[in-house]
């Protein structure tokens, strides 16, 4: 091999061991929001409104001064989430330290529903919950 193709093999090796790095990466963060996303909503099916309220981001927390006044709004607005019959996780993405994961539900009643839930790495390295979007599936947005 010539010292420019031995230069190219090398740099295309780099260039591989990077990128694998960044997906590995990615997938972990991932792994790290769906477990967020998942403990929250088993929180939910508890009852435990301390623990649901420890997953939402601070932003969340100033508007929802109260761990009863947080579930009580999860209650009345995002009965889906509080109450279902499946919640599976799709797509998400990220961008910078904040992920987009998308969560198809089945709601109490047999109605299906997209969430889009958003989290935000936070400065100690776990991710928070900073808003949940619902709606019916099949609705235009």
């Amino acid at each position: 091999m010539t010292k420019r193709g031995f230069a190219v093999h090398a740099l295309l090796v780099l260039i591989f061991v990077l990128l694998s790095g960044t997906s590995a990466r990615a997938a972990d963060d991932v792994a790290a929001a769906q477990g967020v996303i998942r403990a929250q909503e088993q929180a939910f099916v508890r009852d435990d409104s301390a623990a649901a309220y420890s997953y939402a981001a601070p932003a969340i927390r100033e508007i929802f001064p109260a761990p009863d006044i947080f579930m009580s709004m999860v209650q009345n607005g995002y009965a889906p989430v509080y109450r279902h019959k499946s919640f599976e996780f799709g797509e998400s993405k990220i961008e910078g330290s904040r992920i987009a994961q998308r969560v198809h539900i089945v709601d109490a009643n047999g109605e299906a529903w997209e969430a889009l839930y958003t989290l935000e790495q936070q400065s100690d390295g776990s991710y928070k919950i900073t808003g949940c979007s619902l709606l019916k599936a099949g609705q235009a947005v």
